[in-house]
């Protein structure tokens, strides 16, 4: 992909002083708009291709292959790009994409990405990963550079394309779709891969591709705000002032310890990410028993605890859920040693899947609270990719060499090294904890 004609940054809306919608009328008002139907099938193009090329879909695929896990945690780097999004996030709002200009700036790249992940799934469905790992590994670089260029320009597209009392819809339905898209690349290819085999389950893959794919092409390019003069900044300065605004607002030493706890606030969930598909083979369940517990139901566990966390960060702020999420994330992974201890028993699967599911997507919830509190509305797309991109990072590296660890000692040790991690994100969360500062509840109407 490559950037073309440059437009205009655009300005940042100011934030409406309460909501102009309350109760069930607002509800009503805000889902039943066209947007949010559009944004549940773009997040099921962002969910879909994420366990495939960058989890457990890839790894279960790689150990159903006869590779080796010090291999699989390594081969899992190259879905890297997902990390650094922010690094080019900057282009996408100050270029189109010149081949699919015409559809205008989002649409282009929206497009551009969305065939680019048709493609490389297509093209992972006939690589064979035991005659070599090379061409697969080529692939999933190309389809996770695709699939992370698709998901900013979701987030930008959603911001746009509706006001702001709307904007809790959209990002509902986003996810709603999103979990959808998990489900079926991850549980739809574990099935498909069970009784038909790897290549029909990653051609399934790239043959969905095409829904979201049609909604971006019937869905209206967003409407260009009035350009700001402060928004009004050269190709360098759109890639250096989003970081220097965020270390100007928050102070150095207070921005670096923000932007640590962020890295490494999800860490224990991350680290096991990698192992979790072999160490389902290893335990005794079968491709189906994964699909059906861990990318069935784990993922309407996870959903339930999105739901939980955002209405504990509603009745209670963030700042208390981001301890109680926290502890939950490494707790959850203790849960695991049941499996360890009660290998191929089904119950056990479950136990382990809803403990981590539902710690997953509380904790999920909460940190998006949390980083969008520090977001500058100037540089809303850049700041927040890099956020994301640090909750994912460090996890990710270490998961990179997590099979090395799992081959020293054993699973059983393993998660519960894992459980301990949280140490450091409980010390960086103390010392942030009188200097974290939360919004004042909106005033009520009427």
């Amino acid at each position: 992909m490559s950037a073309g004609v440059p437009e205009p940054a655009q300005a940042s809306p100011a934030p409406p002083t309460k909501p102009a919608y309350k109760g069930w009328a607002g509800i009503r008002r805000a889902f039943g708009t066209p947007s949010a139907l559009t944004m549940a099938v773009l997040g099921f193009g962002c969910g879909l291709p994420f366990l495939p090329i960058a989890s457990m879909t890839l790894s279960t695929r790689l150990r159903d292959s006869g590779l080796e896990l010090h291999d699989i945690g390594l081969i899992s780097l190259a879905s890297f790009f997902y990390l650094f999004k922010f690094l080019w996030a900057p282009l996408l709002d100050r270029y189109v994409f010149r081949p699919l200009g015409f559809l205008g700036r989002r649409r282009s790249w929206l497009v551009g990405a969305q065939l680019g992940v048709g493609l490389g799934l297509a093209a992972l469905a006939f690589t064979r990963p035991e005659l070599g790992v090379a061409p697969l590994v080529g692939w999933v670089l190309f389809c996770s550079f695709a699939g992370a260029t698709q998901d900013s320009v979701v987030d930008a597209y959603r911001i746009e394309i509706a006001p702001a009392d709307a904007q809790a819809a959209l990002a509902a339905t986003y996810t709603l779709g999103y979990r959808i898209g998990l489900i079926l690349g991850g549980a739809g290819a574990l099935y498909l891969a069970d009784f038909a085999g790897w290549k029909v389950a990653y051609l399934g893959m790239a043959a969905l591709m095409a829904l979201p794919l049609l909604a971006t092409l019937l869905s209206r390019e967003p409407a260009t705000p009035e350009l700001s003069v402060q928004r009004r900044i050269d190709f360098i300065g759109a890639f250096w002032q989003p970081f220097a605004s965020f270390f100007r607002n928050n102070g150095v030493t207070f921005g670096i310890a923000l932007l640590l706890f962020v890295g490494l606030f999800k860490f224990p969930d991350q680290v096991i990410g990698v192992m979790a598909g072999p160490f389902y083979l290893d335990s005794g369940y079968t491709k189906a028993d994964i699909a059906t517990v861990s990318k069935l139901y784990g993922i309407w566990a996870g959903i339930g605890g999105a739901f939980l966390g955002g209405v504990c960060v509603a009745a209670f702020g963030f700042r208390r859920m981001l301890l109680v999420a926290a502890l939950g994330v490494a707790l959850s992974n203790l849960a695991f040693l049941l499996m360890a201890q009660y290998p191929s028993q089904i119950w056990a699967f479950y136990a382990a899947i809803t403990a981590d599911n539902v710690a997953q997507g509380f904790a999920g919830t909460t940190l998006v609270a949390f980083m969008s509190s520090l977001t500058d509305r100037n540089f809303t797309a850049t700041q927040f990719a890099l956020m994301v991109s640090l909750a994912n990072l460090p996890g990710k590296f270490a998961g990179g060499l997590s099979g090395y660890l799992v081959e020293a000692s054993s699973y059983a040790t393993f998660f519960t090294l894992s459980a301990m991690t949280v140490v450091p994100t409980l010390l960086l969360l103390a010392w942030l904890w009188p200097r974290i500062r939360e919004a004042a509840p909106a005033p009520a109407s009427g």
